[in-house]
């Protein structure tokens, strides 16, 4: 299998290398085709590879960053003053041909601006989105974008989400002729904003888009849609509220005794309840998804959870290699050029 060299941000998220690290020296365990350029202090760098096995080490780079751009900074600003930042210098790694993907926990909204400006957007892509792969109660996935890249969305650029949505479940979750849904209040045609209704008449009249109309909230996770296009600003939130939900969920399933006495038999019902239930519900935890991909960009992008856990990071890192692996910017490409060449046509 062909090896692939992706740049990580190591000092990006709200752990930085205590977390990054770690999680490379994972990911370059499970994946031997690996090889990882870790971004950012090399004192600080080296100080969590000094005992990782040396088998290990052969396929991790170091390479020298002298800022990091802090998460809460103003994007517009950030950018301005990005030089030597590890999170430009990784992009820059990407941009060069010198790695193949990036990761990074950072700032968003400064990775957005700073992917957009060195990588370019594909052709017929306004502004690239946040995607990721959601799991569902029927033990499928669905696609979702935009996670927060743009909070204002324009029907165009709807559009444009709800074709690179389908090359992703076509290519990553291989299925065949994906549907795809607007996110909406309703699913009457004479609700939600203008902007997405006028999205949807341009779907429906798209022979390319297995369109199926608009899903509400609550069917995020009901697997009725493999692809479920929004604006950024909801997306994000309604991302965050789902994964608050099932980390609740989830940590209401830990054993805890209360500092109560129980019969024996009580005490085994309930962990055996606690582990069917963990194992029913336990692919529904964040740490598992983390990772969104930057699409719409001539190059690979992946945005973790700026609080990931090493678990988490490892995810994400393992969602870049996938997206190189299937050819992801090359295959939207593809599709916006036969979508566009077919509407100027019309």
């Amino acid at each position: 299998m062909t090896r692939l060299t992706l740049a990580v941000d190591a000092m990006g998220g709200d752990f930085g290398p205590c977390v990054t690290v770690p999680a490379s020296l994972q990911a370059l365990a499970s994946h031997t085709n690996l090889v990882l350029l870790l971004v950012g202090d090399p004192d600080i760098i080296s100080s969590f590879l000094a005992k990782a096995d040396s088998s290990l080490l052969g396929r991790v780079q170091v390479i020298p960053a002298e800022s990091v751009i802090a998460s809460d900074a103003k994007p517009s600003q950030a950018i301005r003053n990005s030089r030597g930042s590890s999170m430009r210098v990784a992009l820059e790694l990407v941009k060069e041909g010198n790695a193949q993907a990036c990761i990074s926990a950072g700032n968003t909204g400064a990775l957005m601006g700073l992917a957009k400006m060195l990588l370019k957007p594909l052709d017929g892509i306004e502004r690239p989105a946040l995607m990721t792969v959601l799991p569902h109660q029927q033990q499928g996935k669905t696609v979702v974008l935009d996670l927060g890249a743009n909070v204002e969305s324009d029907s165009d650029m709807l559009v444009q989400f709800a074709i690179m949505g389908a090359v992703m479940a076509e290519e990553v979750l291989e299925i065949d002729r994906p549907r795809v849904a607007l996110l909406n209040i309703g699913q009457e045609e004479t609700k939600g904003l203008e902007t997405i209704r006028t999205a949807s008449g341009v779907l429906r009249d798209t022979p390319q888009i297995n369109y199926i109309g608009y899903l509400e909230g609550n069917d995020l996770l009901t697997g009725k849609t493999d692809v479920l296009v929004c604006d950024g600003f909801v997306g994000n939130v309604t991302l965050k509220t789902m994964e608050g939900v099932v980390r609740m969920f989830l940590s209401l399933l830990k054993s805890s005794e209360d500092g109560k006495k129980r019969a024996w038999w009580l005490k085994w019902v309930g962990r055996w309840l606690q582990k069917r239930l963990a194992k029913r519900f336990g692919h529904l935890n964040p740490d598992q998804y983390n990772g969104a991909c930057l699409l719409g960009l001539r190059g690979t992008v992946i945005k973790s959870h700026g609080a990931a856990n090493q678990r988490a990071f490892a995810v994400a890192i393992e969602q870049a290699e996938q997206a190189v692996r299937r050819q992801v910017p090359e295959r939207i490409a593809a599709r916006l050029d036969a979508v566009l060449a077919r509407s100027d046509k019309a």
